[in-house]
């Protein structure tokens, strides 16, 4: 199917089909933040049912996100992302439907899965249908149309809620899948990678969700049944055990989902590193941050939704400026300052408290998070996918992606219990600020230690194996979630002919030396 080029009607079909499909999972991942509150409060649930409401989706997502690729690689990219599409929308109605907590969360866990499907066929088709600077261009233009469908959703869902009921938050997704699953099935060519292998990890992918699980749970559930508890300490074996097994599968099998053996790459590792501890940061204070404007602060969800948006607006500007002053100087400095000015953005946020102002007390914290977060995001993912040898570049962003999901799951979990975000908090404003102000101390704390891990272990692609070259990727957009966007997506190299990969992308056909604008991901900062 390559060779499509822009501006033709085939063109126009694919990135519709494409933009929209990937949108509806990114708008989703932001709009529900906004809406927790009033969730919580209409099924009487506690803090904990609202972290599962997050939690459900980001671990079914970070779990099955690696198959998706190769399921869209073996039986079709088109066909896997359709199915993903019509996956996601049924979950959507379910959760739209869910008469309580435990139905709602559940539905959630299966949107996720839905997710792991429809994200990575999204830039893989584009990948697969154009070619050269048309490809280049259709990156961006999904790139840039996905940034403004994310930056809508704070202000669609928090219209929604107000408006409408906090079921349309789900239910808006049913309409918008229908219309991708017509356009996708009339107007988009199939493709597939001829050298698959058939054989999917299976083995390593449930052992990875069992391992996710069972932490997530006994973090989740240890606050208010106790650390000695049988469900919370039977969930803590369970996820250890399973971790064990995941470990010696991925080890042993042909076919890994997560070959270790990319580890022993020591500019890899540490670029995954810091990206954990920076998402975790990211994933755990943007969950929190919405809730406060409107628990403590006493916003309405749509301006606690749209508080936000100046960060979208200069990552939007600023992120391939990053991206080419991190090709010129070395990922090291961006990834050292980055993290810092994040922290003293948490600090700044401890003056958001009861009738805060927007303009004097969110504003210039959000302003210098969105600085930071444009500094330090391109530089962060491009040095983990420079880290690596060519043929690597699509596994390599699909486990730096899996891995700042993982991260802010983890922080979710654990970050509200240990700031005594438990039970009804969220409905105790004195309560829930005291919670906040101390976790974006420990974030802030962890934002420096971030910056200090880089400026240790990062190096400077000329110092970098040969393998790594010159600065190969120039991500252009991401939006503010705390998880990155597209999972699996492929930053294209500067050499190599056109091939295809087991992670459902394709090489780039660009002759080396020519400058590749590719998004970072579209979801990787607004989990959010």
């Amino acid at each position: 199917m390559s060779g499509i080029r822009m501006g033709t009607a085939s063109g126009r079909w694919i990135l519709l089909a494409t933009v929209l499909g990937s949108s509806i999972a990114g708008i989703d991942a932001t709009v529900v933040n906004v809406a927790l509150p009033t969730i919580g409060s209409d099924l009487g649930e506690d803090f904990a049912a609202l972290q599962w409401m997050v939690t459900g989706y980001t671990l079914t997502l970070a779990s099955f996100i690696l198959m998706g690729g190769s399921l869209g690689d073996m039986f079709g990219r088109k066909r896997v992302f359709v199915v993903g599409v019509i996956w996601f929308a049924v979950a959507s109605l379910l959760c739209g439907l869910a008469p309580d907590a435990g139905l709602l969360i559940a539905a959630r866990a299966l949107q996720g899965v839905g997710g792991a499907l429809l994200t990575p066929g999204s830039l893989a088709i584009i990948q697969a249908g154009f070619s050269g600077e048309d490809r280049a261009r259709a990156i961006g233009a999904w790139s840039g149309l996905g940034g403004v469908a994310t930056a809508i959703g704070p202000f669609l869902g928090g219209w929604l809620v107000e408006s409408v009921s906090w079921r349309w938050v789900f239910l808006i997704n049913v309409p918008l899948a229908a219309v991708v699953v017509w356009i996708a099935v009339r107007h988009v060519p199939e493709s597939r990678d001829d050298a698959a292998t058939g054989r999917l990890d299976i083995a390593g992918a449930v052992f990875g969700a069992l391992a996710l699980a069972g932490t997530t749970y006994a973090l989740i559930e240890a606050p208010a049944r106790g650390f000695g508890s049988p469900p919370v300490l039977a969930s803590a074996v369970l996820g250890l055990l399973a971790a064990v097994a995941f470990l010696i599968v991925e080890w042993r099998t042909a076919h890994p989902m997560l070959p270790l053996r990319i580890f022993a790459n020591r500019q890899f590792s540490a670029a995954n590193a810091v990206t954990f501890l920076i998402y975790a940061v990211f994933g755990s204070i943007f969950f929190l941050l919405v809730l406060h404007l409107q628990i403590v602060s006493g916003f309405s969800p749509v301006g606690a939704g749209t508080s936000m948006l100046p960060i979208t607006a200069l990552m939007l500007v600023l992120s391939s400026r990053a991206g080419a002053l991190g090709a010129r100087i070395g990922p090291r400095i961006p990834m050292t300052v980055g993290p810092l000015l994040c922290a003293v953005a948490l600090v700044l946020m401890l003056r958001i408290g009861p009738r805060a102002s927007y303009v004097l007390d969110v504003l210039p914290p959000v302003v210098v998070l969105g600085l930071g977060l444009s500094l330090l995001v391109a530089p962060l993912t491009s040095a983990a996918l420079t880290a690596v040898p060519d043929h690597q570049a699509g596994l390599a962003s699909g486990v730096n992606n899996a891995v700042a999901r993982a991260a802010g799951l983890v922080a979710i979990s654990v970050l509200p219990a240990a700031v005594g975000l438990t039970g009804d908090a969220y409905s105790d404003p004195p309560v829930f600020s005291a919670g906040f102000a101390s976790a974006c101390m420990i974030g802030a704390v962890v934002l420096v230690l971030g910056g200090i891990l880089a400026a240790a272990t990062i190096r400077n692609p000329a110092a970098t194996h040969d393998q790594a070259g010159p600065e190969r990727v120039h991500p252009m957009h991401c939006d503010v979630a705390g998880t990155p966007a597209a999972p699996g997506a492929l930053h294209e190299a500067r050499s190599g002919t056109p091939r295809d990969r087991s992670d459902g992308t394709q090489a780039s056909s660009k002759k080396p030396g020519q400058p590749t604008p590719v998004p970072v991901s579209k979801q990787k900062l607004l989990e959010h």
